[in-house]
């Protein structure tokens, strides 16, 4: 173990417990009242999406989640590399999340990354109205199928200002989802304050290991190195999965019995990368 990762074991025992908005919770079941898996969709970008082999060791977070969560719990990813909340329904993305989507299951919508690109007209969006009427759509979506939806903020990148302190990068959209949310009154998981309290107790040093910064000659694919400050690596991706599934145990969205792991270690060499579709 490098002295980064013995320094994240003992960060990652001091951290604050994690808040969330409450709401009810449901169960699934199938036809004649029989209980069915719970199912959790993720819609999102690339923070969140399922990488493969000739990205490794980039990772996301919806990779790391199914660690955390009983095997009867079931996990479809359907993030995907560079999609906005209008560019993930323009492309028919939503469609295809929904026709999967039973009562009773969780709808995870997280985006703000690529929102944030205004002049890109397939992906760019105003926080304050194009925003979240894209984002409205997966909540409707979602309860029309009698699902339940539930707002992600966009998780923190890694910035640090000279004097250590980390830095909020998104602007106004995740301060858009949250009004949304309670405008709407669906659950909100507010990764984005999380994550930034997460870096701010690590600091620029120990969260180089949490990201997909590789050394030159590491990873053949990227044999002249990479210091990527938006993406994981294993370790990140698998402590932000962690950092979800407590809160939505602390959202009352999953109970207790649906989830595992959570204050033990979890390796991150349980990652692994299939080969491309």
């Amino acid at each position: 173990m490098t002295l980064h990762r013995r320094r994240v074991v003992t960060a990652l025992a001091a951290l604050p417990p994690i808040l969330a908005a409450a709401t009810a919770p449901a169960l699934a079941h199938g036809g004649g009242n029989r209980p069915r898996p719970l199912t959790l969709h993720i819609a999102g970008d690339s923070t969140a999406a399922q990488k493969y082999s000739d990205a490794a060791p980039e990772t996301g977070w919806g990779m790391a989640l199914p660690f955390f969560l009983r095997p009867d719990v079931r996990v479809a990813n359907h993030a995907m590399n560079g999609r906005s909340s209008k560019s993930f329904i323009d492309e028919g993305r939503l469609d295809a999340l929904l026709a999967g989507v039973r009562p009773g299951d969780l709808v995870l919508v997280q985006f703000g990354h690529n929102d944030e690109k205004t002049e890109d007209p397939a992906r760019g969006t105003d926080p304050h109205t194009t925003f979240p009427q894209y984002l409205r759509q997966y909540l409707d979506g979602a309860r029309a199928r009698r699902a339940r939806p539930v707002l992600i903020t966009p998780v923190e990148r890694r910035r640090f200002a000279e004097d250590g302190t980390a830095k909020p990068t998104h602007g106004e959209y995740p301060a858009a989802m949250r009004a949304l949310a309670a405008e709407e009154r669906v659950p909100l998981i507010d990764a984005q304050a999380l994550t930034l309290a997460l870096w701010q107790r690590l600091g620029p040093t120990v969260t180089q290991d949490w990201f997909n910064w590789v050394e030159p000659g590491e990873s053949p694919n990227y044999p002249a190195g990479k210091q990527d400050n938006t993406h994981f690596q294993p370790l990140g991706a698998v402590e932000v999965a962690r950092v979800t599934a407590r809160a939505l145990r602390g959202a009352r969205l999953l109970e207790p019995r649906d989830l595992r792991r959570l204050d033990a270690p979890v390796s991150p060499s349980l990652i692994s990368w299939p080969d491309p579709v």
